[in-house]
């Protein structure tokens, strides 16, 4: 064999693998299409975040006011803001490139098909190798009717791409993460931009009380939010993106006009081209990959992970699967555990959450306490002129287990990691409540809201 390991994607999960069995003494190749770290370090993740500081730089210039300091009208220079944000890119996957290199792993560039179980075609050459992982990711979902020409009609990667001048009015088709992600950048930026949803509620999987603080806090800045929504279908106008949506409830259809749309409605994995059915290996109806906790396919040698694998399609659950993969071939006990993935809208305020919502404990049985604390009664979070949202605890009733934490507010995804540290260890509230932490912080409203559940609470009224 010319590889110990051979993984199809340079994407989160698959450089993650790569590296790691690389670490652990295998011979390894790696074979991307695109440009090493995905979806995620090139037109996902880290491109997001940038635009997202950006935006929220203007939003606190405007506010500053408030504590003595003020500014003239920010300036917007787009040329530079996509440049900044491209630099950042081009950094970090050049990062992963290096570290290619130092762990001597063989960087293969072009589209990798499978020959047989043990062969696989990238560009005109083959390559065999003992196991394969397949780490290929996903793609935008599309939507009849709302036809994608990455100008005026975009998904998540040219909406990336913030025209000159920034649109006037922008719809948001699809009320998930990356709608209301985008619907903050373009809204801090200066478009009128409103947020259309097909189901009852937004951000779905999220608890419902912190996705109701959520959607104030979103309209309180201006975003409009219409839920139970869909865009039949779009034409382009002189005077702009001329786009039907109906109610789901009454059938009620309406015309507006909108300079941009983005369509966000999910992402779909990408499984077809591999010419799996070459080698057997199983594919759902929707797509995915279908593997068990040591992330093997119905053939043993070949693993899948990340969003290809399956739900959730997040990067940091791609990560830990592929670290599994590696050290699963190389022999070692590793299996996919985790007693929860963490979900994060990377707005301001933030929306976290990791664990069981309150809703899901309840169906699965369970007696529920809650304890919350706001974040108005956080001193750290007057200091940040950020006083949206709560952190919410979910625990069992009589064990006092901690069964799941979600937080609206200031640098929540920072504030999961106590959360999801508690969850792995299977701590309970009483045990946060105990620890100690820093003055003044906003990790105090964990410690809070922890205390919150046996109604001993010291910043708020124990009811």
């Amino acid at each position: 064999m010319d590889f110990d390991v051979l993984v199809i994607g340079a994407g989160p999960g698959g450089y993650h693998a790569a590296i790691r069995a690389a670490q652990l003494g295998l011979k390894v190749a790696c074979a991307e299409m695109e440009a090493v770290g995905g979806v995620c370090l090139n037109v996902g993740c880290i491109p997001t975040k940038a635009l997202l500081h950006a935006g929220e730089t203007i939003a606190q210039s405007r506010h500053a006011s408030e504590f003595g300091l003020s500014f003239s009208d920010p300036k917007l220079d787009i040329v530079k803001m996509n440049g900044w944000k491209d630099s950042i890119v081009k950094k970090l996957t050049g990062g992963v490139a290096g570290l290619f290199r130092a762990n001597k792993v063989t960087h293969l560039i072009g589209q990798a098909t499978f020959v047989d179980d043990h062969t696989v075609q990238v560009g005109d050459k083959t390559y065999t190798a003992q196991n394969i992982i397949i780490a290929t990711g996903s793609e935008p979902a599309r939507l009849p009717g709302l036809e994608v020409d990455q100008q005026r009609v975009v998904d998540s990667t040219g909406a990336l791409v913030v025209p000159d001048p920034v649109p006037a009015r922008m719809l948001c088709v699809g009320g998930g993460v990356i709608g209301f992600e985008f619907a903050h950048i373009y809204n801090n930026l200066g478009s009128k931009v409103k947020v259309i949803e097909f189901l009852p509620n937004i951000i779905p999987g999220a608890d419902t009380d912190a996705v109701k603080e959520f959607r104030k806090s979103m309209e309180k800045q201006g975003i409009v939010v219409q839920t139970r929504t869909k865009a039949n279908w779009l034409e382009q106008q002189p005077d702009g993106l001329h786009v039907e949506l109906e109610s789901v409830e009454s059938g009620e259809k309406t015309v507006e006009v909108f300079d941009r749309v983005l369509v966000a409605v999910g992402r779909r994995p990408r499984s077809a081209g591999l010419n799996l059915e070459a080698v057997g290996v199983a594919v759902s109806e929707r797509g995915f990959i279908p593997v068990n906790t040591r992330m093997q396919t119905n053939v043993p040698h070949i693993y899948a992970i990340g969003d290809v694998a399956g739900n959730p399609m997040l990067a940091h659950k791609a990560m830990k699967e592929g670290l599994v993969a590696a050290e699963v071939i190389a022999g070692k006990p590793s299996e996919q555990d985790a007693v929860a993935i963490p979900g994060v809208v990377y707005t301001s305020p933030e929306l976290a959450w990791v664990g069981l919502t309150e809703a899901e404990a309840k169906e699965k049985g369970y007696t529920v306490r809650t304890g919350v604390f706001p974040m108005s009664a956080s001193g750290r979070a007057m200091t940040l002129q950020s006083t949206d949202g709560f952190v919410k605890m979910v625990v069992e009733e009589g064990t006092d287990l901690l069964l799941g934490v979600h937080i609206v507010g200031p640098h929540a995804s920072d504030l999961l990691g106590e959360a999801g540290l508690a969850l792995e260890m299977a701590a309970t509230a009483s045990d946060i409540a105990l620890t100690i932490h820093a003055h003044p912080t906003l990790g105090e409203s964990v410690l809070e809201a922890a205390e919150a559940v046996h109604k001993q609470a010291i910043h708020i009224i124990n009811r």
